[in-house]
């Protein structure tokens, strides 16, 4: 089953051609990443996707919906972990995802047991009653990954998710997504790490001044050009990776 589709997928800013009719399709289940230096793109679809921004072209459907005509019901099911800190810095850990659950209609006796049980997942445990500006940026990433699954979500999507996190939270991170497609969740990310992307996806696309180069899973990339999956990267884009 195709959980997202894209046809001509165009976005124009000011003259500024951001995205220039791209295509792909991401199916039920799978792990799926863009790849691609900054100005790629990537964060453009993105925000398409979760109807943050409207197409200028093209035709692109989530969970089976036009993204320009039904954004309210593709918002309530699917998770988004954006590329910037969107926390509540008046509120404390938990009290952001009680009250993040509150736009899903999720009743507290419900958010609370399940907010604690998410935040040991990643190590906030502890942080639990402590306030969004005492925590560090790789905890406010963890931070935002817990908050964009609280609604149980079909699709998750994660821009950038483990910038900024030592390597053991990067790890937990990997293992909580790993534990989420396992139930059936389909995952779209975008990352500059090219291990992440070789752990996690099941296909990537790798993309240049808003054009996809190629899709393909990252082991049928490797076979094809030789080297891990950051040469072949180098190779297709000629640039520098970059955080």
């Amino acid at each position: 089953m195709e959980i997202i589709t894209a046809k001509n997928l165009t976005k124009d800013y000011n003259g500024f051609r951001a995205v220039d009719g791209v295509n792909f399709s991401i199916v039920s289940g799978e792990c799926f990443g863009f790849l691609g230096p900054n100005g790629a793109g990537k964060t453009t679809i993105m925000r398409i996707l979760y109807c943050f921004l409207p197409p200028t072209e093209g035709e692109v459907t989530v969970l089976g919906y036009d993204v320009q005509k039904h954004q309210s019901l593709i918002k309530s099911c699917i998770g988004v972990m954006p590329q910037d800190d969107s926390l509540d810095p008046d509120l404390s850990v938990i009290q952001n995802l009680v009250v993040y659950g509150r736009y899903f209609d999720m009743p507290r006796k419900t958010t609370v047991p399940l907010a604690k049980e998410l935040l040991g997942s990643v190590g906030l445990m502890e942080k639990m009653n402590a306030n969004i500006k005492s925590l560090s940026g790789g905890m406010k990433r963890s931070l935002l990954l817990v908050r964009a699954i609280v609604n149980d979500p079909e699709l998750i999507i994660l821009d950038e998710p483990t910038t900024g996190l030592d390597p053991h939270s990067r790890q937990m991170v990997w293992k909580r997504l790993g534990d989420l497609q396992a139930q059936g969740k389909t995952l779209l990310l975008t990352t500059h790490y090219m291990e992440e992307a070789e752990r996690l996806c099941d296909r990537v696309a790798i993309m240049d001044r808003g054009k996809i180069i190629v899709i393909a899973s990252p082991r049928d990339l490797m076979n094809e050009y030789g080297g891990n999956l950051e040469a072949v990267y180098l190779r297709l884009t000629g640039r520098k990776l970059e955080s």
